[in-house]
């Protein structure tokens, strides 16, 4: 008897699961203009609490979200990391290589690329430079707290003051117990000097010998994309080479800005139309 009740558990909790994944699939074929909750309804054959209770799940989970004015479904952006964790291909990973080869072969050091994932910053990618002495604190797939090292600081720094304010409240337990260097009044100044110069600096503090520099990049609707940072021993990157790294940043967040307007901006034009142009 107790096996058929776990049975019929196991396989209510499972059909649950292949309905919500369904919603979510439904969701994603009109991701830009959302769908309404009666159009859900009508194409996934569930009724309208078992649709709303879903949906409310995957709210929870952040792979669905909900438009304030009009009410209707949006991927979320927990769906997005996923996406751009799980593909190379199609995804801002690819979007981004080139830029990042391009970092480590002009400036011989290492360079990263980081997202957003709730109120951490997730490192996806590490393009070594050739430069012989390498020592950083970040590997792919490694995440700190939002604000902590240069393209994390970037991404903080790009976000309202309000929202920068319940990361920090969020992150204060973790920052007092593993990252000694931080409080949040230090990472408050941090974001106005990162506003004040115009790209983000980590002096040291995570790896005393890692110094990094990083600039944020934005989707066409002005939301935080990700940022590329360029880390190196302290020597490389004293006060008077971080403009210039930062320059190099500047351009090719720039690259991969555009060619995110190519995705999601109809008639956009290409960044290589654009390049022919220009020569």
């Amino acid at each position: 008897m107790h096996g058929t009740v776990s049975t019929i558990g196991e396989f209510s909790g499972a059909q649950s699961v292949e309905r919500a994944l369904r919603l979510l699939a439904i969701v994603a074929r009109d991701a830009e203009n959302g769908m309404s909750l009666s159009a859900i309804v009508a194409e996934s054959g569930l009724n309208k609490p078992t649709a709303r209770r879903l949906l409310v799940a995957l709210m929870r989970a952040r792979l669905v979200e909900q438009d304030s004015q009009s009410r209707r479904y949006h991927l979320g952006d927990e769906a997005f990391v996923l996406g751009v964790l799980a593909s190379r291909r199609h995804g801002l990973l690819e979007l981004s290589m080139e830029s990042l080869r391009a970092l480590s072969g002009i400036t011989m050091d290492s360079s990263f690329l980081s997202v957003r994932r709730d109120n951490f910053s997730v490192c996806l990618y590490r393009e070594e430079g050739t430069y012989p002495v390498r020592t950083h604190a970040l590997q792919a797939g490694l995440q700190h707290p939002l604000g902590i090292g240069a393209g994390s600081l970037a991404m903080l720094s790009a976000l309202p003051d309000a929202e920068i304010e319940s990361v920090l409240a969020a992150n204060r337990a973790i920052m007092g117990a593993q990252y000694p260097s931080y409080s949040v009044d230090q990472m408050r100044l941090d974001v106005a000097d990162t506003r004040r110069r115009g790209f983000a600096l980590n002096p040291g503090r995570i790896v005393a010998s890692s110094w990094g520099v990083g600039t944020v990049f934005r989707y066409p609707d002005g939301r935080v994309a990700g940022a590329l940072s360029i880390a190196a021993i302290d020597s490389r990157v004293g006060p008077e080479r971080q403009p210039e790294l930062a320059q190099h940043l500047k351009t090719e967040t720039a690259r991969i800005e555009a060619k995110l307007r190519t995705m999601f901006v109809p008639g956009a034009p290409h960044p290589a139309d654009l390049a022919r142009a220009r020569a």
